[in-house]
């Protein structure tokens, strides 16, 4: 007896009829581009969003992190995101600034110095401007904020508590204006490099050093190559999640809200996660993996005095105005400045 065999145009149609009885028309899975690694902030937060899309559409919709910068560099992303071939991106705001420069208000050195300024300032009446100034400069839209804590200084040499003990040391920094002219400011001419490059930069001695927050510092397993580290407080890092404008106006206005929705949640469960665990882990640096942790001499006075006075007048214009600087400050209880 001979077997019955679809023909093919048949077997063709059965496998689409599959397709559309396991998932809605409309069902989408995410692609979000991560920079770190596992155990990150930037993990956290795209977890939290992808539960809660998950959730909110009643699993019609799903997310898939891309971990340790799969998807290409973080500014890579910015315009992967911008053309509509990449779904969604987590990355340090840095990373944002070069393409939609107002939001390097966000990243001038030391103005802010807590979580609750992160917060207050990212989600309140600023935030909301920065998410505009993305849109129409970039074309991403930032819906949610991921937290990760101050950048603090790494380097493989010796302790760092003075602007005098970091002459001599290669650091590496983000591709970002700011964050180079502070280095600058420090007396030294930094390194500008891509994330994904860093951690071979910094294993073959490349550079000396980098700065970013204790949690990615444990994610990404630079106490394996990094002795030292400084308590600066210089940047407070602040990670935005963003989707593409064009992938984002292609969806219905139900997704949208379960979008935006599922971004706020990600907020505060990154905001949580580094109340909870950012101490312990730094902890965890010393005690299991040897490294040297210092404060900086008189609380960063010399640090302070030399980046505000001749950084923050420099990008004035390219982040909106004094005005705008000033307004940041109020929102955080902060004196004015002045030209």
């Amino acid at each position: 007896m001979k077997s019955f065999k679809f023909p093919s145009t048949m077997m063709a149609a059965a496998a689409v009829a599959a397709l559309c009885l396991a998932a809605p028309a409309s069902a989408k899975n995410f692609k979000i581009a991560v920079g770190d690694s596992a155990g990150s902030t930037q993990e956290v937060g795209g977890l939290a969003f992808k539960d809660k899309l998950e959730e909110l559409s009643g699993g019609e919709h799903t997310a898939t992190l891309f971990l340790g910068g799969q998807l290409g560099s973080e500014q890579d992303t910015v315009n992967d995101a911008a053309i509509g071939t990449l779904d969604m991106s987590i990355l340090a705001i840095n990373n944002i600034t070069p393409f939609s420069p107002r939001v390097g208000v966000l990243s001038l050195p030391y103005a802010m110095l807590s979580l609750e300024d992160a917060e207050t300032l990212t989600q309140g009446a600023i935030g909301d401007e920065l998410i505009e100034a993305t849109i129409e400069d970039a074309g991403v839209r930032i819906i949610g904020w991921t937290y990760a804590g101050f950048r603090r200084l790494t380097n493989s040499q010796r302790p760092v508590r003075t602007v005098e003990d970091l002459q001599g040391l290669v650091i590496r920094v983000p591709k970002n204006e700011i964050m180079i002219d502070t280095y600058k400011a420090w007396g030294i001419s930094p390194t500008p490099m891509a994330w994904s490059e860093t951690f071979a930069a910094l294993q073959t001695k490349v550079v000396d050093g980098q700065d970013t927050p204790y949690i990615t510092i444990n994610a990404m397993k630079f106490y394996e190559i990094q002795q030292y580290a400084t308590n600066l407080r210089y940047l407070f890092l602040i990670e935005p999640l963003i989707i593409s404008e064009q992938v984002f106006q292609d969806l219905s206005e139900e997704d949208q809200n379960i979008i935006l929705a599922a971004g706020q949640a990600a907020t505060e469960a990154s905001a949580q996660y580094l109340r909870d665990q950012e101490a312990s882990i730094q902890e965890q640096l010393v005690a299991e993996h040897g490294m040297e942790i210092v404060d900086a001499a008189n609380d960063e006075a010399e640090f302070i005095d030399l980046a505000t006075s001749a950084v923050w007048p420099k990008f004035y214009d390219s982040v909106g105005g004094i005005e705008k600087v000033n307004a940041m400050l109020a929102a955080i209880g902060r004196e004015p400045v002045s030209e």
